[in-house]
């Protein structure tokens, strides 16, 4: 007993394995595409349910969907509305895993083509195509999936072995309508321990056609799978920024709605799955009894089971997209946005706080948006910058050279974070051209930090010069803040260039070569004119403090041009 316990303890870690490596190969093979795909969905919520069924079609995990999507939310690269259409199709795209093992894991073993599919992977694997690589991973995974499915069927107990086993589930079907609802609790706690909604499904199959239970109760186990799996997603938002967490409730929402109605309805509605199946020349589901099952009433089980999750979660849908305005409103007013002032906000991550999403490939996504914010930040802190030199008042200086060490402080912050994220991407999961945008982003954080570091700088250049008290005149404050001005133009190039390689367009370099030799020029002109004043000067100071200004001015226009160079 211990060992068939063991036994299919294993086949259910096989069964997962295989399925996260069967996702995780599709993921990395379409990555690209499911990143345009994502990029491209409109307010439409109808196109939001229809991209978030695709997804989770190709994937096979409506649980990597939905935390997909809290990350996006969470990044800012959907809104709430447009999450709730994408979770609501990728409610029913999930169906698809449910109709794959009803089809072809009891229809025939196909674990007797796992072997050979294994060997087909391992040599696609093998391969100096990254595509195929991606292939062949999902062909193991593929092979192992059904694998673990085999050795589940095999390992539970049946009614001739284990008998007390069954009796005991038998003794739950006593309570009328609250067996119904001892079932949906079951399926809920299984989902919630396997955090797979499809291997919760699948052991549910085996043990209808096992005849542990009834067709209805079976029915009842899928529909607690349904709020088991948004356990996922609320975890994935748990760390998330508030949108985030508003996303994941609206997961919860949609299932928890769906369940209700479906109990309301619960007999009518598992009759009506029972109509369709006997409609096609099967057995009525609901009409066969706890029996172990096979042939025709095998099939008529499994295919009723799939087509109930089917139909329930697209009637929850069609009657939901409706409502996404007012979905939205709810968790809004349930999740409240936490009061925090515009200077708080700003040190805040905005679109990495979560952590990687359980996609490697579309993480470089979110981690490309908070380089664009982090690039804000530091222009940000270039205006507090010039705010400094320009101080009238020693309490004004004071002010803005705090600001300016608070900045500096806060891109070394940024920057490690970043890091630290991109260190929790898995390199085994990614594609050689997302390897090459980490290193990237890496040194796009590097140059960003080094700009804090001249913000820094140019604050104790003031304080050196206030030391001496000397003070620039009104010539050399105006050439300063030209100075200042061409530096914030070409902020401005780099954070447009960042942008556009976000969404994955070219970035235009030659504007950004363009802005930085206008900074070359202007340091070469100023420097010059102020080398040629200093032979009949008397301040050398105050034209050392000047010079050095410029220099620093001219530092960051290389640390920006770098961003831009990086990029391409």
């Amino acid at each position: 007993m211990l060992l068939q316990i063991l036994t299919l303890l294993g086949a259910l870690g096989m069964f997962l394995f295989g399925m996260n490596m069967m996702s995780s190969g599709l993921q990395k093979a379409a990555g690209d595409k499911l990143r345009r795909l994502l990029s491209s969905i409109t307010s439409n919520r109808f196109r939001g349910v229809l991209t978030g069924l695709i997804i989770t079609s190709i994937i096979q995990s409506s649980s990597a969907t939905t935390v997909m999507v809290v990350g996006f939310v969470n990044a800012g690269l959907l809104t709430l509305l447009q999450a709730i259409g994408v979770i609501m199709g990728a409610n029913i795209g999930t169906t698809m895993t449910a109709w794959i093992i009803s089809l072809l894991g009891f229809k025939a073993d196909i674990s007797i083509l796992a072997v050979p599919l294994m060997a087909l992977g391992f040599i696609l694997s093998m391969m100096k195509s990254e595509k195929r690589k991606n292939v062949g991973e999902f062909v193991i995974g593929f092979a192992l999936l059904f694998i673990g499915l085999a050795f589940m069927k095999s390992s539970v107990p049946d009614q001739q072995s284990s008998p007390e086993i069954l009796s005991f589930i038998q003794g739950w079907g006593n309570y009328g309508f609250g067996s119904v609802l001892l079932f949906v609790l079951l399926g809920t706690v299984l989902t919630l321990i396997l955090q797979s909604s499809s291997a919760t499904v699948a052991l549910t199959m085996i043990m209808l056609t096992l005849g542990w239970m009834p067709f209805e109760h079976a029915a009842a186990m899928v529909l607690g799978e349904n709020i088991g799996t948004t356990i996922t997603a609320n975890l994935a938002a748990a760390v998330g920024n508030t949108s985030a967490k508003r996303a994941a409730l609206a997961h919860t929402v949609f299932n928890v709605f769906g369940v209700i109605w479906a109990l309301i309805l619960f007999r009518p509605f598992v009759g009506f799955i029972g109509n369709i199946i006997a409609a096609m020349g099967l057995p009525n589901p609901a009409k066969i009894g706890a029996e172990v099952a096979s042939g025709a009433n095998q099939t008529a089980l499994l295919y009723g089971l799939s087509m109930l999750h089917t139909v329930f979660n697209v009637i929850t849908t069609l009657i939901l997209v409706w409502f996404c305005p007012q979905i939205a409103k709810l968790v809004s007013a349930i999740i409240k946005m936490p009061k925090s002032t515009e200077e708080q906000e700003v040190f805040r991550l905005k679109y990495i706080e979560g952590g990687p999403v359980s996609t490697a490939e579309l993480s470089i996504k979110q981690a490309l948006k908070e380089v664009v914010n982090f690039g804000r930040i530091s222009q940000k802190g270039l205006d507090y910058a010039l705010k400094a030199v320009n101080s009238k008042t020693g309490d004004e200086f004071d002010t803005y050279r705090n600001k300016l060490v608070k900045y500096e402080e806060i891109s070394d912050r940024i920057e490690r974070e970043i890091a630290t994220y991109l260190h929790k991407i898995s390199t085994a999961d990614i594609s050689t051209d997302t390897s090459e945008q980490i290193r990237t982003i890496y040194r796009i954080s590097s140059e960003l930090e080094s700009l804090g570091d001249s913000g820094e700088r140019i604050g104790n250049i003031i304080v050196r010069r206030n030391l001496h008290n000397k003070r620039f005149n009104e010539e050399e404050l105006k050439n300063i803040n030209n100075m200042f001005e061409k530096v914030d133009n070409a902020y401005d190039v780099m954070i447009a260039n960042m942008a556009l390689a976000a969404e994955g367009k070219p970035v235009d370099l030659i504007a950004a070569q363009n802005a930085e030799a206008q900074i070359n020029q202007m340091r070469n002109n100023l420097r010059d004119e102020e080398m040629y004043k200093m032979e009949g000067k008397g301040d050398f100071l105050t034209s050392v403090y000047y010079l050095d200004l410029i220099s620093e001015l001219e530092r960051m226009g290389d640390y920006i041009i770098n961003v831009s160079q990086a990029l391409v």
